[in-house]
């Protein structure tokens, strides 16, 4: 660390508040202030790199948007009345409905230390095991199918391990976008070994594909089918490892005879999977004869019905041909959410107890009960997050706290859950932001401190502990999460077992209590950690778990001993009999819908949206769906459609792209209310689980779609912020200044002046255009744009409005001259050079334009692009979009 006493300058490390793979960063910090952020270049999961989420973070910190207040009913209070509040209601709620009449959602955000408190609260005190999170729609068919096949939730190998194999399978993850950190560590490893063999195993051509070997875009929802076939395939051809399946697995028989009854055949699984049997055959042939084999997996295998037997599908392979627990071999399954691992170890899902003990062995349930000096154990499972709010929907739960998430724009059926939580008796929210789709529905909102102001531990895809250190002072009365937890608990009643003044306490009691009558019982052991002291734990450098108390070494990867942490010491190898997905298309719905991450974008973008440069790549909501299909159904790029079910519907810009297969669509998951009209997108997804996991089928929706044809297009920027606009699309992209609203009608408002002045406040100094195509206004404060409205009948709208890019820019700029107003109306820069065009570099902010004029000079490749314009030359994410247009 580094300080100045002058202008009270410091660097601290801390961890990235983004995905699962737990990135090292270094922020610089000035007066409270976050100045910029830097890959920490010691921390193991990224070595000094960042991606462009994590390279924007220092623009995120402000407090624009901020809760900085406690509130009940819409009313600020001070904290000792909403603690007070909180706690009666689930007092009152308890004594007369019982324990299980109320429940927390918890989110995959938190700290480990406010996962810690917020279980021990529920499960130890209050009695009750309803206690789920996000998590759950994200890594619990993993967590599952590990369970079943290892006997606990942990992945065995590290990301080394992507880079030391000979034979990378990506299945069901664009890695390039979700997880860009730990693809650029892909790249770079089979940049310096091309041998290295690449497969991605996705429906859609992604940008992962930009590095594949091969690419195998099977039939949505078919991933157990192949991998059934792949376990056919190494019996029929002698590829198995028969030392390993006799000494270290059991149930191998039971695996391979349902295995063989489905895919008993390469053209079986083909004819399943929809692929090409020389294709299929590839990848078989390259499984059996290499011995490093890593098979990487994530959203697309896990968000299914039949999530778990997948997972044990791709973990059965492995077994059989003993690649895990190797260097470079293993199953990988990488986690969507920064420390979904860090909440599981806790006891953050509701099938989970605490430190890796569930509730099927009464053993544990006492053993916790004793080490908490629980008064009020809970002896049996809670309910998972669906059917969580199906009994908050039902009256079943009624007191509910959700912590950090955003479940009404994130849960399927997601009208379902924003009735369920209006129905509600008492919804209590903590947050960092005010105004979500589900703070909407709160009756008590509690201001948490937000990611630059936490302190406490998360746990990344490779069981890396890293501290996430708090650097700024928590925003206005905003408390940590743990300490709201503690004074609710404090407040029913629980003190002694709460009395925790820092996280650190927590963490050593987290930390003792995962080695408490353990003696190797359970592979989840910190209990080396537990003898901390304050100092230590502030100072702790990332640290890979398990580190147990007097162990003279702690492995990297597990099962380099051929032992598991089941009652037999074997791994269990499962017969999967593959499914389809549950909800098949129909007449009415005749396309799939499958759902994602885009680039730059995290969840409901909450925190990402507040950096201006991350919505310059994507900016308004979208569904991808290929030519085939725009040709059937009319539609052409960028025009307007709906998709639409029986559960709701959505209206998005078309993308039309060869990377989508026909009879397909893909739509991110990341707009919400307080960004669009209707762009919900999981408001789509009906609530199938796998019967296991309980985890939603997220990828597999039938849909279908038509061509919207509305009256008119338009742009306004203002530096109102607005909601609720009077027209079927509307689409709000913050700016440096204000808020740019993309807009579209089906209706034509009969006086433009009058339409535009319900909304706004129109100044007197305007130049504008009115003719029966278009209406164009421009207003002016002291030569600074304060309002720009362009508005055209569909007719012209494609030709005639301007480049929205452009467009914001004009509003940051000081207008002078009477050219550079006309200039401003007419909607086209004075040189044309100053159109950039869509960017592809957020990094940098370089667009497409600017890309493919470097190429006419003579910049023919990254290297020579990124020399000339930067663009790829920090995170890469850019790079598959550079090489689609150097080819």
């Amino acid at each position: 660390m580094t300080t100045s006493a002058s202008s009270q300058a410091c660097q601290v490390n801390t961890t990235c508040p983004y995905c699962g793979v737990g990135c090292g960063v270094s922020a610089e910090v000035t007066d409270n202030r976050l100045i910029a952020v830097s890959g920490d270049k010691h921390h193991p999961a990224n070595q000094g790199r960042l991606c462009v989420k994590g390279s924007a973070l220092h623009e995120t910190t402000d407090l624009q948007g901020r809760l900085l207040q406690p509130q009940i009913d819409g009313q600020p209070v001070s904290w000792d009345q909403a603690i007070d509040k909180v706690a009666r209601g689930f007092q009152e709620t308890i004594a007369q409905y019982g324990p299980d009449s109320v429940a927390f959602y918890l989110s995959g955000q938190i700290l480990t230390e406010d996962y810690y408190v917020a279980n021990k609260l529920m499960k130890g005190f209050i009695g009750s095991a309803n206690v789920d999170t996000n998590s759950r729609l994200c890594m619990s068919s993993a967590v599952a199918a590990h369970k079943r096949a290892f006997g606990a939730d942990l992945v065995p190998g590290c990301y080394e391990d992507l880079e030391l194999t000979d034979l990378l399978i990506l299945v069901g993850s664009n890695t390039a976008w979700a997880h860009p950190v730990v693809y650029q560590r892909i790249v770079a490893a089979k940049k310096a070994r091309p041998q290295m063999k690449i497969v991605v195993i996705d429906p859609r051509q992604t940008a992962t594909c930009d590095i594949a070997d091969l690419h195998l875009p099977l039939k949505h929802g078919s991933d157990g089918y192949l991998f059934t076939g792949l376990l056919s395939y190494l019996a029929v051809n002698e590829a198995l490892d028969s030392s390993f399946i006799n000494q270290h697995t059991e149930g191998f028989d039971n695996a391979l005879q349902a295995a063989s009854q489905f895919t008993g055949s390469v053209a079986e699984a083909a004819r399943l999977c929809g692929l090409d049997e020389t294709d299929l055959e590839t990848l078989y042939r390259w499984y059996s004869e290499t011995e490093k084999v890593v098979t990487l997996f994530s959203q697309g295998i896990n968000q299914s019905s039949s999530g778990v037997d997948k997972g044990n599908a791709i973990i059965n392979c492995h077994l059989a041909t003993g690649k895990i627990g190797k260097p470079g071999a293993a199953p990988f399954s990488i986690t969507g959410q920064p420390n979904a691992m860090g909440g599981r170890e806790v006891g953050g899902l509701a099938n989970q107890l605490a430190a890796h003990m569930d509730f099927s062995d009464p053993a544990n349930i006492e053993r916790v009960k004793a080490f908490w000096q629980a008064p009020h154990i809970a002896r049996k499972e809670g309910l998972k997050a669906v059917d969580m709010f199906q009994a908050v929907h039902d009256g079943r739960i009624k007191a509910i706290w959700i912590m950090g998430t955003n479940p009404v724009a994130s849960m399927p059926d997601a009208d379902f859950i924003r009735d369920a939580l209006q129905r509600c008796e008492l919804v209590v929210v903590s947050d960092c932001v005010e105004k979500t789709d589900t703070t909407a529905c709160a009756d008590v909102l509690l201001p948490a401190t937000g990611w630059a102001e936490k302190d406490g531990t998360v746990t990344n895809s490779e069981r890396v502990i890293s501290r996430q250190k708090g650097f700024l002072k928590p925003a206005g009365n905003s408390r940590h999460d743990w300490q709201i937890i503690c004074s609710v608990a404090q407040a029913m009643g629980y003190a002694e077992g709460f009395p925790f003044s820092s996280p650190g306490e927590i963490f050593i009691e987290h930390a003792a209590l995962s080695g408490f009558e353990n003696n190797g019982k359970r592979f989840f052991d910190i209990s080396a950690l537990a003898e901390l002291s304050e100092r230590q734990y502030n100072e702790m450098t990332p640290v890979r778990w398990p580190q147990v108390k007097g162990a003279k070494t702690n492995p990297v990867r597990f099962f380099s001993d051929g032992k598991f942490n089941t009652p037999s010491g074997r791994a269990r190898m499962l017969p999967v009999e593959p499914k389809a997905p549950l909800n098949q298309t129909s007449s009415h719905y005749p396309l799939v819908l499958n759902t994602g991450r885009i680039r730059d974008q995290w969840h409901t973008m909450t925190r990402t949206s507040k950096a201006i440069r991350l919505l310059n790549h994507i900016d308004q909501p979208f569904v991808d769906l290929s030519p085939v299909d725009a040709l059937q159904y009319g539609i052409s790029d960028s025009d307007l459609i709906e998709i639409s079910n029986s559960l709701g519907r959505c209206v998005v810009r078309a993308k039309v792209t060869d990377g989508q297969p026909a009879g397909s669509l893909f739509m991110p998951i990341h707009w919400t209310a307080q960004f669009t009209s209707r762009a919900r997108v999981d408001s789509l997804i009906a609530s199938v689980c796998d019967p296991i996991a309980g985890q939603p089928e997220s990828k597999h929706a039938p849909v279908t779609m038509r061509k919207l044809n509305p009256l008119w297009q338009g742009i306004l920027i203002t530096d109102q912020e607005l909601t609720d606009l009077p027209c079927e699309y509307w689409c709000k992209v913050p700016t440096q200044k204000g808020f740019r609203y993309e807009l579209a009608g089906l209706e034509l408002p009969e006086n433009w002046q009058d339409w535009l002045g319900a909304l706004v406040e129109i100044g007197d100094d305007r130049i504008e255009l009115n003719s029966s195509a278009a209406f164009r206004l421009a207003t002016f404060a002291d030569q600074q744009p304060e309002l720009l409205f362009f508005a055209s009948t569909a007719a012209v709208a494609k030709k005639s409005l301007p480049n929205s890019a452009w467009l914001s820019k004009q509003f940051d700029q000081t207008i002078g001259s009477a050219a550079q107003r006309m200039s401003l109306l007419a909607g086209k820069p004075v040189d044309n050079n100053d159109d950039c065009g869509a960017v592809i570099c957020s990094c940098f902010e370089v667009g497409e334009n600017t890309i493919r004029q470097a190429i006419s000079q003579g910049a023919d490749s990254t290297d020579k692009l990124a020399e000339k314009l930067k663009c790829g030359s920090n995170c890469g994410s850019c790079l598959p979009e550079i090489r689609a247009l150097l080819t």
